[in-house]
């Protein structure tokens, strides 16, 4: 399907959510370049506007209808304008959107996001709301054609839905069971992104590494990392984010052997109490916890280890919030994602009683991040003199310009912010510093770059930023069906 007005009609996603969230988005970017869109200028108001929306956050809903409420005066201005929502909060509501928002265009849900080019053409054809929402996946999202934010880095999603039913968690419902992707369509992606310059790739689940419970084998998320480690070229493996109910021995041990999988773990704690973790149906204890955190530092003394907390879930005492600190003081996490519990509507716990009231988790929550900007700085320390290997980043200092730096990520993904020496390296390109100060957040290395590695990536940027005929899309059309013409885990509250 093309776009068939005389001038091509301009589009801009909107993300809100999960890596699994951005992931969908690039999805849609990609569609929407196949179909003859093309993404708008910035400052400019799209004749296309997407919101790929979540559904975890509380009052995910009223900043939705509150975005929706700001373009109706110019969709009244504009009268090609489409408004289409999809994600999370999309299979949720289904037509109620359309109901409180009946200006909208398009509501699709999780499992069709290929379907947004044909339903747009359908809206302006028949000129009324069209909704579609399937409540099983029709297309794997990594077989759709893509246009990646990064041209050095990418999510490759390994696997979609979740067989969990943790109780402060919607996605399950929302996205359905696990679906696996086979291991041979996964790699040739993986190649795929190589050829065109990929030399980062984060393997994306709600669960990683329960990948392969469909297909039968609870070894293969391991298998697959020892795999990626054959793709030349690759030089950094991530993935996120993994159960700790289902890591095993063998992870570690891929992890460990194969050196292109970065030594650097993000797993979800949520709670440090085993008696919240029952009541969150989380299928592990603190115990079971630690001891993963003890083998892989075993493995890999080097290894920087995240994670996420939920603070004030319903019925937690102040016992068991100190369970909680006491395991972020022995795990001495490189950085944590710490929420406050709310109610998400639709979850097992947003009826619990005992509720905990709002400054309650408000005091805990700043008891909670105080204990690990502390544990976060004194880990940062350990880092000062030490010679790192940096991959180039755009975007992730904003600041860079003030300070006369660039910014990228190290193997183990901490935050480093470099001077720039007389030839200034690019997006992609890979420099060795030395450290030279530490904050809670993030590196900094203010001598002269050792050395500069430019790179296939550092190209491939360069041919991105560089004018171009439109249409050029970054994916992989040659995967999977023909083509119609790519840090907070999973769910951040995985």
């Amino acid at each position: 399907m093309t776009v068939t007005q005389e001038s091509p009609r301009t589009y801009e996603v909107r993300t809100y959510g999960c890596q699994m969230n951005v992931h969908d988005s690039e999805r849609l970017s990609g569609l929407l370049e196949g179909a003859g869109y093309i993404a708008v200028t910035e400052g400019e108001t799209a004749d296309v506007v997407v919101f790929n929306t979540c559904a975890v956050r509380e009052n995910a809903d009223n900043r939705l209808y509150g975005n929706l409420g700001h373009l109706r005066p110019a969709k009244v201005r504009n009268p090609r304008m489409q408004i289409a929502v999809g994600g999370c909060l999309a299979q949720k509501d289904q037509g109620e959107i359309v109901r409180k928002a009946p200006w909208v265009d398009v509501v699709f849900g999780t499992h069709n996001i290929g379907s947004l080019p044909v339903l747009l053409e359908r809206a302006r054809i028949e000129g009324e709301a069209q909704v579609e929402l399937k409540e099983s996946l029709e297309v794997f999202p990594s077989t759709l054609p893509t246009r990646r934010e990064s041209a050095y880095a990418a999510w490759v999603a390994i696997s979609v839905g979740c067989n969990n039913t943790c109780t402060f968690c919607i996605v399950p419902s929302l996205r359905g069971k696990e679906k696996d992707r086979r291991p041979g369509d996964v790699l040739a992606e993986v190649r795929t992104l190589v050829d065109q310059g990929v030399l980062e790739v984060t393997l994306l689940g709600q669960n990683v590494n329960t990948y392969g419970v469909e297909f039968g084998d609870r070894l293969a998320f391991g298998k697959l990392l020892r795999a990626c480690g054959d793709v030349e070229g690759l030089e950094r493996v991530r993935f996120t984010s993994p159960h700790p109910a289902a890591f095993t021995d063998d992870v570690i041990a891929a992890m460990a052997e194969t050196p292109n999988v970065m030594h650097q773990l993000h797993m979800p704690l949520q709670s440090g109490s085993d008696r919240v973790l029952k009541a969150m149906r989380r299928s592990y204890r603190a115990e079971r916890y630690l001891g993963i955190i003890e083998r892989v530092r075993a493995a890999m003394p080097d290894a920087a280890i995240s994670t996420d907390i939920i603070v004030g879930f319903p019925g937690e005492t102040e016992d068991d919030f100190q369970a909680t600190l006491d395991v972020v003081r022995e795990s001495r996490f490189a950085n944590a994602f710490t929420f406050q519990y709310s109610i998400r509507p639709g979850t097992p716990a947003a009826t619990m009683d005992d509720q905990i009231p709002k400054e309650v988790v408000q005091e805990r929550y700043e008891r909670l991040v105080a204990l690990q900007e502390e544990i976060s700085w004194a880990e940062n320390k350990k880092q000062v003199g030490r010679t790192l290997e940096i991959l180039v980043a755009e975007g992730e200092g904003r600041k860079d310009e003030a300070t006369r730096r660039l910014s990228g990520r190290a193997a183990d993904n901490r935050l480093v912010h470099f001077a720039v020496g007389e030839e200034t390296p690019r997006p992609g390109d890979m420099v060795t510093v030395e450290v030279t100060y530490a904050a809670p957040h993030h590196l900094v290395a203010d001598g002269a770059v050792r050395e500069l590695r430019r790179t296939r990536a550092g190209d491939a940027w360069q041919a991105r930023v560089s004018p171009q005929p439109s249409g050029v899309l970054l994916g992989m059309p040659t995967i999977g069906r023909p083509a119609t013409s790519p840090s907070s885990s999973g769910c951040s509250a995985r």
